[in-house]
């Protein structure tokens, strides 16, 4: 059977399930609209909470970008990792008993405040479009190669699926969705990544494989430091980044992690807090399983890359004598070759091959049959001490998936990982526009501007913001300001910032106020923001970083501003009632929660 056939039947396999769930699952309610009716295993939740957690971000980019920056990319396994750990055991129990369901709903109502629920709204809406832009780009770049349509096509189509079951069945159609999708994720990550390492370094553990000796003597790491240097790239485990750059960006991820509103959310569909618990320990398994398997991916992808564009002489192999894989990239647009020296092979080493760093491509083909651009790298060379200048362009987004392809792995391994990329985009992005649609529903309409709206008004408001919120979505995913991991990774930033320091004030500061919550919510979002937007859109230079803090790190110096004028300003402004310092205090005593609750 041929990968084509496959991967349709592995990708609509999985497509026919989410939607037969969704239509299973359909939201009758608000509550089931919002939190899946309350009742949901947790078990069941802890599966739904990775899969919403292990977006696209984790699934197809961060192997790829650890593949290709080495020991700066380790900042997104901690980060990430040691973020959730921060949400189960800092937050999550404690907003679960506090029963309200959003966190703008948490922030209004424990700090007594329309103008601090609304600001809770705002920040809510600028991290969610911000993530889910990543996620609608990585449903777009597998499509893009599985069903050989453009990448903005393939974000149309996905853009389509989500809508379908986000907008139908809400939480609780999601949520049993990510269940399944999860399950799909989790096998598409893990097989490949065995069949690799036994190949490469007859490990069938990826977790043992990456410490193991090859056929050279040298151990992978050493193998990869050796072959980096020798192309002109820094040593893999050496890093880029400034230890400050470094520190700052670790703790933006982490504290990120632990604000992100459509991670939060899940932990009031179970019935207790006893089961918040739970359902948080089981999700860190699930998740576990497959960020310990991320650096072996990760290093043992760069190493098939790198012998097989360049051979084993390390002096490139001819156009015509590519495998597939790399026409079939090529023909994407994620994969670019320009032959600089007219040798008639593909060599890869440090530096752009472009000007721009990425390739153009124009209508026509070359001599070879390779996709013409419209700007190769002027007066390209050698640089570092590589033996030549570098004639090759790859996204590190396709590392994943291209993986089994370089590796020359069963096909229908290849079509396993297609669905799993999909199933891994999907489930996060529909987590987040339901974030979206319930800030604008519930906390903005129901709770702010039209409290009298009914039930079945504030359930049609809902999925017609879901259905905007996709529109948007799918314009950033056509045009991200980036790869998808970076473009999470500010995300991260914006919730460090704003969300994740006036929760855990909310919960372990009696004495913080609304003007002190409003006041640190607005420094910490509008500082980073600012931050990023010069940066990142209006041509500042990496020379002129804060102390060399990149905007992927500053969310860290937005967190620290947050609190820092929320507790100035709480000082100067009258404390909260008796009536909220006794709620606070009631919070922290893990016993007697009811049901979410808010409308």
């Amino acid at each position: 059977m041929s990968l084509d056939l496959l991967t349709y039947l592995f990708i609509g396999g999985s497509f026919a399930l989410y939607i037969g769930i969704a239509i299973w699952a359909r939201a009758g309610s608000t509550k089931e609209f919002y939190v899946a009716g309350g009742g949901v295993h947790p078990i069941a939740n802890g599966m739904a909470t990775a899969a919403d957690w292990m977006s696209a971000a984790s699934f197809i980019s961060l192997a790829g970008i650890i593949s290709f920056v080495g020991r700066d990319g380790s900042a997104y396994l901690m980060g990430w990792t040691g973020g959730y750990v921060m949400l189960a055991m800092l937050l999550a129990p404690y907003l679960r008993k506090f029963g309200k369901f959003t966190v703008p709903d948490f922030v209004g109502d424990r700090y007594y405040s329309s103008t601090a629920r609304m600001i809770a709204v705002l920040c809510t809406i600028v991290i969610s479009f911000t993530y889910v832009a990543g996620q609608m780009r990585g449903v777009g770049i597998v499509f893009s190669r599985y069903l050989h349509v453009d990448v903005n096509t393939g974000v149309l189509l996905g853009m389509a699926i989500v809508f379908f079951y986000a907008v139908l069945g809400g939480m609780k159609g999601i949520t049993y969705t990510q269940v399944a999708q999860y399950c799909v994720l989790i096998l598409a990550f893990t097989v490949p990544a065995f069949f690799l390492s036994a190949q490469i370094t007859g490990h069938f553990l990826p977790q043992i494989g990456l410490g193991a000796t090859l056929g050279t003597g040298q151990s992978v790491l050493a193998t990869l430091d050796s072959l980096s240097v020798e192309l002109g790239f820094k040593a893999y485990t050496d890093g880029s980044k400034s230890t400050i750059d470094m520190v700052f960006f670790t703790v933006a991820l982490m504290a990120g992690t632990a604000g992100l509103p459509h991670v939060i959310v899940r932990f009031f569909t179970v019935p207790r807090v006893k089961d918040a618990r739970t359902s948080a320990g089981w999700a860190l398994i699930f998740i576990a399983i497959l960020y310990t398997s991320i650096p072996g991916v990760a290093g043992f992808g760069r190493v098939n890359l790198i012998n097989t564009i360049n051979g084993a002489d390390n002096a490139g192999t001819t156009y015509t004598e590519m495998p597939s894989w790399f026409k079939n990239w090529e023909t994407s647009g994620l994969i670019g070759w320009y032959d600089h020296n007219g040798d008639g092979k593909v060599q890869y080493a440090a530096g752009d091959a472009f000007e721009g760093s990425k390739p153009n491509f124009t209508d026509g083909a070359g001599e070879f049959g390779q996709r013409m651009v419209s700007n190769p790298k002027m007066e390209p060379a050698a640089v570092n001490g590589a033996p030549f200048a570098n004639e090759v362009y790859v996204d590190r987004d396709i590392m994943v998936l291209a993986n089994p392809e370089i590796a020359n792995l069963p096909a229908w391994v290849i079509a396993l990982v297609a669905a799993g990329a999909v199933a891994a985009a999907l489930s996060t992005a529909a987590g987040l526009l339901l974030v979206i649609s319930t800030a604008i529903a519930h906390d903005m309409m129901k709770k702010t501007i039209n409290p009298n709206i009914t039930d079945k008004q504030e359930l049609l408001y809902a999925r017609l913001a879901a259905i905007v919120a996709i529109c948007i979505a799918g314009y950033f995913g056509i045009n991200p300001p980036g790869f998808v991991a970076q473009v999470v990774a500010l995300a991260f930033g914006l919730a460090c910032a704003s969300v994740f320091p006036v929760l855990l004030m909310g919960i372990f500061s009696k004495r913080m106020n609304t003007e002190g919550a409003v006041t640190g919510m607005l420094m910490g979002l509008v500082s980073t923001m600012a931050y990023i937007i010069y940066f990142k859109f209006m041509g500042g230079s990496p020379d002129d970083y804060f102390f060399g803090i990149s905007p992927e790190g500053f969310g860290t110096v937005g967190m620290i501003l947050n609190f820092a004028s929320a507790f100035l300003v709480s000082s100067m402004t009258p404390a909260p009632s008796a009536e909220i310092q006794a709620i606070v205090e009631n919070i922290r005593i893990p016993r007697g929660a009811g049901e979410a609750h808010a409308h």
